[in-house]
C-alpha cells in the first residue's frame, strides 16, 4: 500500500472508500490513497469539507476501503475508523503542497460537491483560488481481510496487528 500511495499506475492507488451514509445505507465512492504510515497504522485520503462522505464521518467513523489487483487477483479489504481535519496544523501543511498543484481546484469550488449545475462548463467558471475546503481524512486499520482468487484454489485470511488467521475463502 505505501507503493501505491507514491505511484499513479498501482492498482492499489484508487481504492473503494465505503461509509454509511446520513440515510443508514452504504455509500462507496473511489477515492485515491495519498498517505500511507505504517508505523502509525493508517491510511490518508483528501476531500471537500462539504462533500457528502466528510458529513458522513463525523456521524460514523466506521468504514472500510476496498483494493483489488487483476494483476494478483488479490482483494483487501481494510476495515478503518476515521476522522476527518480541515483545520489541523497538518492538513494546512498539506494544503499548502496541494495548493500548488492542478487538483488544487478540486478543493476551491464555490459549491459543494454534489451541487446541481446547469453545465460541465460551470465547473470551472465556479472557482475561487482563495477559499479552500481541503480536509484530510485519517483513517486507522482495524483489521484486513485478504482474499486471493486462483484457479489452483482461493486463499483467504484475516489479518490484525498481531495476527493472521486463514479463513475458508
Amino acid at each position: 500500500m505505501s507503493r501505491a500511495s507514491q505511484d499513479r499506475h498501482h492498482a492499489w492507488r484508487t481504492p473503494v472508500f465505503a461509509s454509511t451514509g446520513l440515510d443508514g445505507t452504504v455509500k462507496a465512492r473511489t477515492v485515491v490513497l495519498r498517505t500511507v504510515d505504517r508505523e502509525a497504522n493508517l491510511l490518508k485520503i483528501y476531500t471537500d469539507s462539504r462533500s457528502s462522505k466528510a458529513e458522513e464521518i463525523t456521524k460514523q467513523q466506521n468504514a472500510m476501503f476496498v483494493f483489488w489487483s487483476k494483476k494478483l487477483n488479490w482483494q483487501l479489504r481494510v476495515r478503518v475508523s476515521v476522522n476527518i481535519s480541515s483545520i489541523s496544523s497538518h492538513a494546512q501543511t498539506l494544503w499548502q503542497q496541494v495548493k500548488q498543484t492542478t487538483s488544487a481546484s478540486d478543493y476551491t469550488g464555490t459549491s459543494a460537491p454534489g451541487t446541481p449545475i446547469s453545465s460541465p462548463a460551470q465547473i470551472a467558471q465556479n472557482n475561487d483560488l482563495h477559499a479552500t475546503h481541503f480536509a484530510v481524512i485519517t483513517a486507522e486499520v482495524m483489521d484486513m481481510d485478504w482474499l486471493e482468487l486462483a484457479s489452483s484454489g482461493h486463499r483467504r485470511a484475516k489479518i490484525s496487528l498481531d495476527s493472521w488467521i486463514w479463513l475458508t475463502p
